[in-house]
């Protein structure tokens, strides 16, 4: 793989807090490397870092140890303006939770972000129209948040994620928050949308089904890392199996 064609290369991340005396690691020189319009899934039981790692991965907390680049672009030493900067131009985020803002509706919710970075109001209605259309919300653009199903929300939040063509796509337990059936569905958009405008995406999940239908899949556990589908040790104990 070429280094320099990567969109992520995380080099050694390590992560511990201090409850009082006690020291708690929980990521342990974590390695990973992600190719353009790679789609990786990262699972691992509940407690086992993977928040933790993509909120380092997505510049909203700083590692103990290690490197992260992004596209290219060295983060290691970013002051926070910077990482603001970055996580505008070369980020999306998808959370459990949508968080979109109540008093706006589907289009503006995916309009927003556009506008705060630049963008003309022509361009960001035409872009969000666009994203939700294929995401299916073409009958519901207009509709504020309180007026839409869980899973419609939660299609909104990705057309949101994806309304400045990020490189890098982060989403942590994405539909987490959904009934089985509409979870399947939201994830399959997401997962389409993704491929369709060849984004990079790291997508944390513990649906081990949806996990495998993406390009490849790493599990956290006990603070490292294993690439499943090459099978082999990425970071820690040779013992893992």
């Amino acid at each position: 793989m070429n280094k320099k064609n990567l969109t992520l290369e995380l080099k050694g991340i390590s992560k511990h807090y201090y409850q009082g005396k006690q020291k708690l690691e929980v990521l342990k020189g974590i390695d990973l490397e992600l190719a353009p319009g790679e789609v990786v899934a990262l699972i691992g039981p509940s407690g086992s870092g993977k928040s933790t790692l993509l909120q380092i991965t997505g510049l909203l907390d700083r590692p103990t140890k290690g490197k992260i680049f992004i596209d290219g672009e060295n983060c290691d030493k970013a002051d926070d303006g910077l990482r603001t900067l970055l996580r505008r131009d070369y980020l999306g985020f998808v959370y459990q939770y949508h968080n979109l803002l109540a008093d706006f509706d589907a289009l503006e919710n995916v309009m927003l972000p556009q506008l705060i970075a630049g963008k003309k109001v022509s361009e960001a209605k035409e872009k969000g129209e666009w994203l939700l259309n294929r995401l299916g919300l073409k009958e519901r653009l207009h509709h504020r948040p309180a007026e839409l199903s869980g899973g419609e929300q939660q299609r909104v939040a990705i057309a949101r994620a994806l309304a400045n063509t990020p490189k890098l796509l982060l989403a942590d337990e994405p539909t987490g928050n959904l009934d089985p059936h509409t979870s399947d569905n939201v994830f399959l958009a997401l997962l389409d949308i993704v491929k369709e405008t060849g984004l990079t995406a790291l997508i944390a999940t513990h649906n081990l089904e949806l996990a495998g239908k993406m390009d490849r899949q790493v599990q956290l556990k006990e603070g490292t890392l294993v690439d499943l589908r090459a099978g082999k040790r990425i970071k820690g104990d040779k013992n893992f199996y």
